[in-house]
């Protein structure tokens, strides 16, 4: 990444909130506008079939097997995420660079049940999965932040993203389970030359153009 320049080292709050319907996890701090809550919306996983590809964001010029995005939408401005898309300081995404080496304890939890949805239209309940044993621990500090967009439909603008600088570690195991996948129902007839995997489900990277990155660390 270049074209970087460097900001207060403040860490990052990742928390739950007590709500009148349960718990939610909340993100404050760091390069948020101070005093704003983002409430984490949904986790989106993108990967490559190869160990070579599937992350949206590179860094030096490399990309990695995966990218984890954890979107957060300003509960402090806005009721729900439909009226934080497009706006100002309106979504904050976490992105979590993934590489192969030894399996990652936090991410079994979703490893272990992808095999019972491997086909389109099947889903299952996590019971009670924490979404911060995905994050960097302890430290929250070294991440590179710059504004941009969403990097799917409607690739909304006002996003504010934070990308940790180390990644997170998953098994071989761990990321052959989401290569798995099939973008078909069982027993479908799938059209020539197509497998069905569900695979580079990622938007290769784009411009820098005028943007600035910003970095938290030296």
């Amino acid at each position: 990444m270049a074209d970087r320049q460097y900001i207060d080292s403040s860490e990052l709050q990742a928390d739950k909130e007590k709500q009148e319907w349960g718990y939610v996890e909340v993100l404050t701090g760091g390069p948020l506008p101070r005093g704003h809550e983002y409430e984490l919306h949904e986790a989106k996983f993108h990967w490559g079939r190869e160990n070579q590809r599937g992350s949206e964001h590179t860094v030096n010029f490399k990309a990695f097997p995966m990218e984890l995005h954890l979107i957060h939408w300003n509960s402090t401005l806005f009721r729900n995420i439909e009226e934080a898309l497009g706006q100002v300081h309106g979504i904050a995404i976490i992105s979590l660079f993934v590489q192969i080496g030894k399996e990652h304890i936090g991410l079994k939890a979703v490893t272990e049940l992808l095999e019972d949805i491997q086909y389109k239209g099947k889903s299952k309940t996590i019971p009670c999965f924490n979404p911060n044993s995905l994050l960097p621990d302890p430290l929250l500090r070294d991440y590179w932040v710059y504004e941009g967009s969403l990097t799917m439909p409607p690739c909304s603008e006002g996003v504010t993203w934070i990308l940790f600088r180390y990644p997170l570690t998953v098994s071989q195991t761990q990321i052959e389970e989401f290569r798995r996948l099939r973008m078909h129902v069982k027993g479908a007839d799938l059209e020539d030359e197509s497998d069905g995997i569900l695979a580079d489900n990622f938007r290769p990277t784009q411009p820098l153009s005028d943007r600035i990155i910003r970095a938290a660390f030296q």
